[in-house]
């Protein structure tokens, strides 16, 4: 209820009434606004725990809205009531083509001769287009056996004589890991399917013993070392590139190790080269390098300053690091991330 000033009463008493009715008015009106915002506040919080939060968490400030089903039937939207929205149909997304460069195998699905007459006059249908479709067909790895025979060649004529029999045999075959089953192939199986798939050693086990083949966690364990030492000169090179940049991203973080008495061990990454692939005349040169430095329970700054320091190759360019302090002992300039 608005007053308007210049038609106040002059009683006194009538004034004070006029006054309580207004004050309590407004308090009336201030508890209702009061109640709206926090009936508002809740809905907006149970929206986000809704988006965000874990459904088996409550909260105390759930209160009125234990029942949203009622919130909604009592207030419902102008535009859902008032409004006829136009529902358009729903485009089915278009399949992608398999790639042609695959092995195709081409079924041709045909009617029979007796099919191919016409059932109104008799005479032969003609061909007069065709329908195709595509599947995917997986066939799965297969697993063979390599058997090398070594032929072996004596002179018979010295054995006859009593002379020492000349022996002459084709050279052992070069293996990857000497005096083991593993083929280049096998050992780039196993190593694609632990760190590129992250299946564990002991899940390959199980796989090959479904297929009759002893090959133990402990054995695959042995050639990964084993493969590390013949990927060295591969990773040296790559580090004398990488040493070579002009910017160097380094970072750290703990790597738990099984059977490691140690409480934490680390593994250092450090990265060069564009985002993606490029064409600019910047990025001419400029390779894209990740290296691993694998630290049994050592986070102190001598990792990187070892790292960045070959006996061919000297790091002279900016690196580009965290906060942490151990990225202080490098002779480099830091940049922050």
């Amino acid at each position: 209820m608005k007053l308007n000033p210049d038609n106040l009463p002059n009683d006194v008493d009538l004034l004070k009434q006029l006054l309580l009715e207004t004050l309590a008015a407004k308090d009336a009106e201030i508890a209702e606004l009061k109640h709206s915002v926090q009936r508002l506040l809740e809905q907006f919080r149970l929206a986000q725990q809704q988006r965000f939060g874990a459904s088996s968490e409550s909260h105390d400030y759930q209160g009125e809205l234990f029942n949203e089903a009622e919130v909604t039937v009592e207030e419902p939207t102008e535009l859902a009531a008032d409004t006829d929205m136009p529902v358009s149909p729903k485009q089915r997304a278009k399949r992608k083509l398999l790639p042609k460069d695959l092995p195709r195998e081409v079924i041709i699905h045909d009617i029979s001769d007796e099919d191919k007459q016409c059932e109104c006059c008799g005479h032969q249908l003609a061909l007069m287009g065709q329908d195709s479709s595509e599947k995917l067909k997986f066939i799965p790895a297969q697993i063979s056996v390599i058997e090398h025979v070594r032929l072996k060649y004596s002179c018979k004529h010295c054995e006859t004589k009593g002379m020492q029999a000349n022996i002459k045999q084709a050279p052992v075959p070069v293996s990857p890991i000497p005096k083991s089953v593993a083929t280049p192939s096998l050992l780039s199986q196993l190593i694609t399917s632990k760190y590129q798939y992250a299946l564990p050693l002991y899940r390959q086990e199980t796989l090959f013993k479904q297929h009759g083949i002893a090959l133990s966690r402990q054995t695959m364990a042995d050639w990964m070392m084993k493969s590390a030492a013949l990927f060295k000169p591969l990773y040296d090179l790559l580090h004398h590139h990488l040493l070579r940049q002009d910017v160097i991203h380094a970072d750290e973080t703990t790597l738990k190790v099984i059977n490691d008495e140690r409480v934490k061990s680390y593994m250092w990454v450090y990265c060069a080269g564009a985002d993606g692939p490029s064409t600019e005349p910047r990025y001419q040169g400029l390779r894209n390098i990740v290296l691993y430095d694998y630290q049994d329970g050592s986070r102190a700054g001598t990792c990187v300053s070892r790292f960045l320091t070959t006996k061919q190759t000297v790091f002279n360019g900016y690196l580009q690091v965290d906060g942490y302090a151990a990225y202080q002992q490098a002779s480099n300039k830091l940049v922050g991330c």
